[in-house]
């Protein structure tokens, strides 16, 4: 006979209570495993993990997968970074690029890797990013210490779901770049230097043969009008007509040796020859033309001198082709560690920005910029319609040039 054995009822809940608890961890695994397998292929897009200071969003290989093996394969440095330049995303690209391990990047600020000078850059390019984006270059600094000259594109990105603002942000090396930018420099350098060089050839070819040549035929043409008497008045005329014409292309054949090389550069210096250049330019175009320059107690070094009478003489015949001015200034002064040039006129001027829109960019106007730049100086053109042109030249001087304070 079998006896029933009753359960006390505090012992069958408990033994309920473990079944479901059992049962929920089971289900918990199940769950965590289903997850684990849709993170490794690829089904899982982000992770939302619950923290002390609210809900954080990892973002995972998912719907986008395609498009992430795309960044991870770029040269170019990738990353998405928060309002505070904290770096929540990074390619290896750009974990090569600073010299330290992926893992130490993400999370950690990318204004570690600029100058103090160069994160105040990047702080303003921010601000100015817009819908657009912006570009700015700076010296990236690696985790060993080195320097890397790069390009920084920044665009913002939508704001997500907890309306989060955050950043892309695209590094690009620019070595190479500099590089071939430094060699095409140094090639178009050496060109100007071999046409500088053929200038004054020519220049010399001019005024030792051509011009001595034409004033041997305008002392021929006086003597004969010398010799001819007033009887002979249609001759006479016709002679003195011909002297005339040769004086011109005498003066002419001059102007043009000098303006090709002044050799008064080489022995007066700067001063001097802006100062014939101007009174030349207004006493040919009627064009009033004042020159102010502070008294140079030493001769500047060739090549700034050379470079500030060609950006002189680019201009100016810029004004008298283009401008239709009344007026026209040209300022030189030595302030501190620095010469500057500015040339003003009153002319009609024009909008520098629309041309370079419409790719009109004046092969003059890059030849100043060129010039300046051989001798480490910056050229400026400010300019817009009928308000006339203003082009600055700054240049900076060697130690052993500068004046003593």
């Amino acid at each position: 006979m079998t006896r029933a054995v009753k359960t006390a009822p505090g012992k069958r809940s408990a033994s309920v209570r473990s079944d479901t608890v059992l049962s929920a961890l089971r289900a918990r695994l199940a769950e965590a495993e289903e997850t684990l397998r849709a993170i490794r292929t690829g089904e899982v897009d982000t992770v939302l993990v619950a923290g002390k200071r609210g809900p954080r969003v990892f973002t995972l290989q998912g719907a986008e997968h395609a498009y992430r093996v795309l960044i991870e394969s770029m040269n170019e440095g990738a990353l998405t970074v928060t309002n505070d330049k904290s770096i929540l995303y990074a390619n290896q690209s750009f974990a090569r690029m600073v010299r330290c391990p992926l893992e130490q990047v993400i999370g950690s600020s990318f204004r570690r890797f600029l100058s103090g000078e160069d994160r105040a850059s990047l702080k303003s390019l921010f601000k100015r990013a817009g819908k657009s984006g912006a570009k700015l270059q700076v010296q990236l600094k690696a985790a060993d210490g080195t320097e890397l000259p790069v390009q920084i594109s920044v665009r913002p990105l939508a704001k997500d779901d907890f309306n989060y603002a955050t950043s892309g942000m695209v590094v690009t090396d620019m070595t190479e770049a500099k590089r071939t930018e430094e060699l095409m420099r140094e090639l178009t350098h050496r060109v100007v230097q071999v046409q500088e060089t053929e200038r004054a050839d020519v220049a010399l070819e001019l005024h030792d043969h051509i011009t001595q040549l034409l004033c041997a035929i305008l002392f021929r043409c006086q003597a004969l009008v010398d010799e001819l008497s007033a009887r002979e008045g249609p001759s006479l005329q016709e002679a003195m007509r011909l002297r005339d014409m040769l004086s011109g292309t005498a003066k002419e054949v001059e102007r043009i040796s000098r303006n090709l090389r002044p050799s008064a550069l080489d022995h007066l210096g700067l001063g001097a020859v802006l100062s014939a250049a101007t009174t030349e330019f207004a006493d040919r175009t009627g064009v009033a033309a004042r020159l102010t320059a502070v008294h140079l107690t030493d001769r500047l070094p060739a090549d700034i001198e050379l470079a500030l009478y060609r950006i002189h003489q680019e201009t100016m015949k810029n004004v008298e082709k283009h401008a239709r001015a009344r007026h026209v200034t040209v300022e030189l002064s030595r302030p501190g560690d620095w010469v500057q040039m500015t040339i003003k006129d009153d002319g009609i001027g024009f909008d520098p920005a629309g041309r370079m829109k419409k790719g009109e960019k004046s092969l003059g106007l890059l030849s100043m910029r060129e010039r300046a730049t051989y001798v480490h100086g910056a050229l400026t053109v400010v300019s817009a319609r009928r308000h006339g042109t203003e082009v600055t030249v700054r240049i900076p001087l060697p130690p052993v040039d500068r004046p003593k304070s």
